[in-house]
């Protein structure tokens, strides 16, 4: 029997959450009914879990209070995606709740899952039944419910999640789009799983993790590699989750061809992969087919050779925290050289490579917007799974940050354009709002998958096209989507359209886009930019 719960005790049972969520984590990203490339559910839950695990087993705290604080920070800079933002404040509200205990018993513990709770709630905007947030709630309130009448921690967290189970069970009516799937909120189900992984190390069972270190961005080591000749530019480093069988080796050849210091290892789950090259966003394209890319970083070598140089001449190396030297400054999430390159000639000071696929974490946006030399700080998410981590960052950084909440690129660069570096904050977020509010955005990409999804039937490897993040048509034929969408920019009589074309299309299939485009639209004045993006063929912003 539990009453008690120890420093040892909380560190044993985040392991052990950590440990279920990773074993089961393509179960949870299997939830996902919508069929877009992105960032899945069960990878961000994992790979913000392990944040928690690494940290832990520095620090080594020896108080569940200090425990809890110390998994807390860490997920909160670890988190990605939505999912892993709702469950770091998961933590967040239970470590307030634990704050300088040295032990917790089963009310305590309970109590605490609520403040967790709490603190999840009213960082979400508009918080929708039939999710993570639901089975959280209803779980955390069973805990109170049976800690009132019994002193075991492990049957007040049993009697919880058999509770949350049933919870998990009704999402599927609570939300019309898992209704239709036929499948429960893969939030939920995730959260659970992590639950039911610390009662079992609760009570000692061994799980039979994978090393999750493998898959933190901080124990990712590539120290032995050579950076002596730097021919290319960029050193390029990712994980790659793996979703199908394919063999690597075709992959290997093509990132060989791009550059040079290529290693590719890979095992049933992950494929790591190393290369210096002129041209990143290709290599992160090439490597999409695989899987989901996880754990990015790109680096310019020769800028770190110089700083390098800098220091060995007595000079100092750049400062965490840049200077203000002017009042405002703006930080992008962007991907694909293309698109930097606009978003760099439209004033942004920092750029986080990120996007669908590739959420970055919390601390690293921390990081961008702390080197931009400004007072205050815009913040251009850029996409709807980014914004909340985005939002968290706030209190973590040393400037004034704004959120621009821009669910997509189309949307940032009309943020951008009104932006007026010398108007007010409440000016600037309300010209930036109408901006983004009057874009139309259709972006082009392929299915990740089969489904049926809001009545269309869609089938893994099709073109999808999407407006505004709805579905507009899905076909294998190009062009049959094509016609789909001149008709439906057609509809809204634009004045401007913009075509961002991706690494895989070339400059001719893009100017084709655009003459069917023009074709419909003799008045709209038609730009065609090469984002050179990875995940969608073609944005297309249309004012």
């Amino acid at each position: 029997m539990k009453q008690y719960l120890s420093g040892r005790d909380f560190c044993a049972m985040f392991e052990g959450g950590a440990a279920a969520i990773a074993i089961e984590k393509q179960l949870i990203n299997d939830l996902n009914v919508f069929p877009v490339p992105d960032g899945d559910t069960g990878t961000n839950m994992t790979l913000t879990m392990g944040a928690g695990v690494t940290e832990l087993q520095k620090k080594q705290p020896t108080t569940v209070g200090q425990a809890a604080e110390v998994t807390a920070s860490a997920l909160l800079r670890g988190a990605r995606g939505n999912s892993g933002v709702i469950l770091s404040l998961l933590f967040r509200g239970l470590s307030k709740g634990l704050k300088d205990m040295e032990k917790a018993d089963a009310k305590s513990f309970a109590a605490a899952m609520v403040d967790g709770v709490d603190a999840a709630y009213k960082a979400v905007m508009k918080p929708a039944e039939g999710t993570i947030l639901t089975v959280s709630r209803i779980t955390s309130n069973a805990a109170i419910e049976s800690a009132a009448n019994e002193a075991d921690v492990e049957l007040v967290l049993e009697y919880a999640i058999a509770v949350g189970y049933k919870a998990l069970a009704k999402t599927i009516d609570q939300n019309p789009v898992l209704k239709k799937a036929g499948v429960v909120d893969a939030g939920g189900k995730g959260y659970l799983l992590i639950l039911e992984g610390m009662l079992r190390a609760l009570r000692g069972e061994e799980i039979g993790a994978p090393d999750l270190s493998a898959m933190d961005v901080h124990t990712v080591d590539f120290s032995d590699f050579d950076h002596e000749d730097i021919t290319f530019t960029y050193c390029t480093e990712f994980l790659i989750n793996r979703e199908n069988k394919r063999d690597p080796h075709a992959l290997r050849l093509l990132l060989d061809e791009m550059g040079d210091s290529l290693v590719v290892v890979d095992d049933d789950e992950l494929i790591k992969v190393h290369v210096h090259t002129d041209d990143p966003g290709k290599a992160l394209s090439e490597a999409l087919p695989y899987g989901g890319l996880m754990n990015i970083k790109i680096e310019n070598m020769r800028l770190q050779h110089a700083e390098a140089a800098g220091e060995q001449q007595g000079g100092e190396t750049p400062p965490a925290v840049a200077a203000p030297e002017k009042p405002v400054g703006i930080m992008v999430v962007s991907a694909g050289p293309g698109m930097e390159a606009v978003f760099r000639d439209l004033g942004a000071d920092q750029l986080v490579t990120g996007g669908q696929t590739m959420n970055p974490c919390t601390e690293e946006i921390v990081r961008a917007v702390n080197q931009v030399p400004a007072e205050t700080v815009y913040v251009f998410p850029n996409n709807k799974n980014i914004i909340l981590a985005a939002q968290q960052a706030i209190p973590l950084c040393e400037k004034h940050v704004v959120v621009v909440p821009t669910h997509s690129i189309p949307q940032g660069v009309a943020a951008l354009l009104v932006f007026d570096p010398g108007a007010d904050e409440a000016t600037n977020t309300a010209a930036m709002g109408a901006a983004t509010a009057a874009v139309k955005t259709i972006q082009v990409t392929y299915a990740a998958r089969d489904a049926d999804f809001d009545g269309h039937n869609i089938l893994e490897g099709q073109f999808l096209a999407l407006q505004d993040n709805a579905i507009l048509t899905h076909a294998n034929d190009w062009g049959f989507v094509l016609d789909k969408i001149t008709a439906a920019v057609s509809e809204s009589g634009p004045e401007f359209i913009t075509i961002f074309y991706g690494e895989d299309v070339d400059e001719t299939d893009a100017e084709a886009c655009a003459k069917a485009l023009r074709r419909v639209n003799p008045g709209a004045e038609i730009t065609v930019i090469k984002g050179g993006q990875p995940v969608y063929f073609y944005m297309i912003s249309v004012e």
